[in-house]
């Protein structure tokens, strides 16, 4: 019923906005965030279909940042795609994702693997050129069978199509989200092969930066680390969100409307948001 992480083609989505929001509503989503990579761009158009649909619109965001040479995603929920600073700050991470795929091209290029920077910008059509882009040409050539095999491949550290990027620190993204009324939540935190260790300093340090919540129930979590989050979340006293992460068919971990339950020890980061409690009393 709650969706609060989802792809459009603005991004890396196959789905238009109003495409993605009737997909949702066929499979019995009634709240949905929509969350582009670095791009707002989708929100109007989603928001139009989800009145016709019934459906409960989350403004929201998936910003990429750098923390301790890592890539990492903050998804920002009830953010307002009309501030300026917000505007300005994923405009910037968006040329930066044009010259990463400018080199990923070049890395590919020396690997023997020709015209993957026209074929991912066909695919991208007048969206951003993302890593998905890529993996979607690397299968239509044959050279994996899928977008999950392309990424045990290529377009990962020390396989062609690499390319180490600098992006947006963790203080940056948290402060445009929260500066322009959102909630900043760590996205999938399980996909980051980041040790116990690791993983305590950087909740420890997402908290004290305003960090409200992390990804708990995601397409890409087994059922094992929904309890491990779970966890990690009672810990450091932060909400639990739950999202599909869905790009479309053949290329998500899981459809829409099959999300579980969040385990029963989570506060939702949903809880008094006065929208979504009528929806579900109704």
């Amino acid at each position: 019923m709650i969706d609060l992480h989802s792809h459009s083609n603005i991004s890396d989505g196959l789905l238009t906005p109003s495409e993605l929001v009737q997909h949702a509503a066929n499979n019995g989503v009634r709240v949905l965030a929509l969350t582009d990579h670095d791009d707002l761009g989708g929100l109007a158009e989603a928001r139009q279909a989800a009145a016709l649909h019934g459906i409960k619109l989350i403004n929201g965001v998936e910003i990429s940042v750098t923390w301790k040479k890592r890539t990492l995603h903050i998804v920002g929920l009830n953010v307002d795609p009309d501030n300026t600073a917000l505007q300005t700050g994923l405009a910037a991470v968006r040329a930066g994702r044009f010259e990463r795929a400018r080199q990923m091209a070049l890395s590919l290029e020396k690997s023997g693997i020709h015209g993957s920077f026209e074929a991912a910008s066909s695919f991208a059509q007048q969206s951003i050129l993302t890593r998905m882009h890529f993996a979607r040409f690397l299968v239509d050539r044959g050279y994996a069978k899928d977008p999950k095999a392309v990424f045990k491949k290529y377009l990962i550290k020390g396989k062609p199509g690499y390319v180490d990027h600098e992006w947006m620190s963790l203080e940056s993204a948290l402060g445009l989200i929260i500066n322009s009324g959102g909630v900043a939540v760590l996205a999938h935190p399980g996909r980051y092969e980041i040790k116990r260790t690791n993983m305590l300093l950087l909740l420890e340090e997402f908290r004290a930066l305003g960090g409200m919540a992390i990804e708990v129930v995601t397409g890409s979590h087994t059922a094992a680390q929904y309890v491990e989050y779970a966890k990690y979340a009672q810990l450091f006293g932060l909400r639990a969100s739950q999202g599909s992460d869905y790009h479309g068919k053949g290329i998500s971990f899981m459809g829409m409307g099959r999300l579980p339950e969040l385990p029963s020890n989570c506060i939702p980061v949903w809880q008094d948001w006065p929208e979504i409690d009528s929806l579900l009393a109704a």
